[in-house]
């Protein structure tokens, strides 16, 4: 009669089970007591010093104003108020320059594969340069070609119209009434999603009219939500006054500076991630692709990618999250990001944890939403 063996536990030594659930509830113990501890210490230290503790200061008047302030804001406003426009600050620069960092980084990805040579050769001087420099100094470099190489505001270079570019930022018209564009915009991200997926399906079941039921799927709750909303077609456009514009809306040279430095220096990691993705598809999926009568594009965005992104997805969603991170690098370059306006007011209130605790917990929860949702679009794939 056969007998089976045992299989191998995975705890390093032969205890029982009870043993085992000993020493677990013990390890607890010592973790436990051990914060607790760090907490009495830390309680008992702000009390001899005669520091207050807890989050009280945050309904403070705040005092201090804000270079960039995408939410309203005054110097009257509390603590919390003016970390609300730190953090939106950081998401402003923070998801443009994800979303340009990934689509240079697949363009370097696919020059790197290029049988051009001077394409791949290119992208790889690129890919190394910006790599292996420290993103500090980049910074240091944008900030100091945008303020040093363009003009003032009084001999400002004009593009376009209404549209003025100077060392003091970009400056552009913005409607009068933003409340119906807002939710326009809202509207068309949500549509165009829809309309994609839409177009996806028309493509697989070879449809006809295929590209207009997409478009007016993207373009007719926008038109319909600008309509309901009411937006007035009046403009603020920016004007010289003396010696700086007024009116409009300014990107300064601050979150130029730190959006362009994010932009390149996580384009180079992206691309390194997308061609590892690429290279890791069976040469043989590129080969039947092009059997089948696809161009080497039909065969890069049908066959290659698709499969790549698989592979490439847990480290670029890594590679994200450093961006977010990376961009509490603001405070070198003088952007008010969530870390710079954090550490006006600790220096104000001296409530040093709770501030960075505030900060941490802001990041991980940015972070945490960006992974989760990378992570909902890699499971839909």
């Amino acid at each position: 009669m056969p007998q089976h063996e045992r299989a191998p536990s995975s705890w390093p030594w032969p205890y029982p089970r009870w043993q085992r659930w000993l020493i677990e509830l013990v390890s607890l113990a010592v973790i436990l007591g051990l914060l607790a501890l760090a907490v009495t210490t830390v309680r008992d230290s702000l009390r001899a010093q005669q520091i207050a503790s807890g989050f009280g200061f945050l309904q403070r008047e705040a005092g201090f104003a804000i270079a960039e302030t995408p939410i309203a804001y005054s110097p009257a406003d509390s603590y919390a108020r003016a970390l609300a426009v730190g953090l939106v600050n950081t998401v402003r620069v923070s998801l443009p320059a994800l979303f340009g960092a990934t689509v240079l980084g697949v363009l370097l990805a696919v020059a790197l594969r290029s049988a051009q040579p001077l394409a791949r050769r290119g992208a790889r001087v690129y890919v190394e340069c910006f790599r292996n420099t420290p993103l500090l100094l980049q910074l240091f470099l944008w900030y100091a070609l945008l303020t040093t190489l363009l003009p003032p505001p009084r001999q400002a270079w004009q593009p376009l119209a209404a549209v003025f570019v100077s060392n003091r930022g970009l400056y552009l018209p913005v409607p009068l009434e933003p409340g119906p564009w807002l939710w326009a915009l809202a509207v068309a991200v949500a549509s165009l999603i829809a309309a994609l997926r839409l177009r996806g399906r028309l493509l697989h079941t070879r449809r006809r009219g295929r590209l207009l039921a997409p478009l007016a799927l993207f373009a007719l709750p926008v038109l319909a939500t600008l309509w309901l909303g009411g937006a007035s077609a009046g403009l603020s456009q920016p004007v010289l006054r003396g010696f700086n514009f007024v009116g409009g809306t300014v990107l300064t040279p601050e979150f130029a500076a730190l959006g362009l430095g994010l932009t390149l220096y996580s384009a180079s990691y992206i691309a390194e991630i997308v061609r590892g993705g690429i290279d890791a598809v069976p040469a043989g999926q590129r080969e039947a692709a092009l059997a089948v009568g696809l161009t080497p594009v039909q065969a890069l965005r049908l066959v290659l990618l698709p499969q790549a992104v698989r592979v490439a997805l847990p480290p670029y969603a890594g590679q994200a999250l450093s961006l977010i991170k990376n961009s509490s690098l603001a405070v070198a370059i003088g952007y008010p990001d969530l870390l710079s306006i954090a550490s006006t007011t600790i220096n104000q209130t001296g409530q040093a944890i709770e501030g960075i605790a505030i900060v941490m917990a802001a990041y991980l929860s940015v972070n945490l939403a960006v992974a989760g949702l990378i992570a909902l679009w890699g499971r839909g794939r």
